[in-house]
């Protein structure tokens, strides 16, 4: 059986919504859609962003294995930066 998958009631301020519409427009998709990615795109930089600190602290800390994942966070930044692209 299929997934059903969760919904979100959101209100915005006019001026959120206006940068919403131009991002709609300019992509030629469904506003729901392009909120949807603007929202999948804030949450991985999010948790880029908290990997990140981690990692400078587990760095400081003089963590072993921080340079196998400084290696990771830097793959997966990479990859960010190509969807960015698209």
């Amino acid at each position: 059986m299929g997934r059903v998958m969760a919904r979100l009631n959101l209100t915005l301020d006019d001026d959120t919504f206006q940068k919403l519409d131009r991002h709609t427009k300019r992509l030629g998709k469904p506003r729901a859609r392009v909120a949807t990615e603007i929202l999948r795109e804030g949450l991985a930089r999010r948790e880029a962003a908290e990997r990140r600190k981690q990692l400078a602290a587990d760095y400081a800390a003089g963590r072993a294995d921080a340079r196998a994942l400084l290696k990771d966070l830097e793959s997966a930044q990479l990859d960010l930066l190509d969807d960015e692209g698209a």
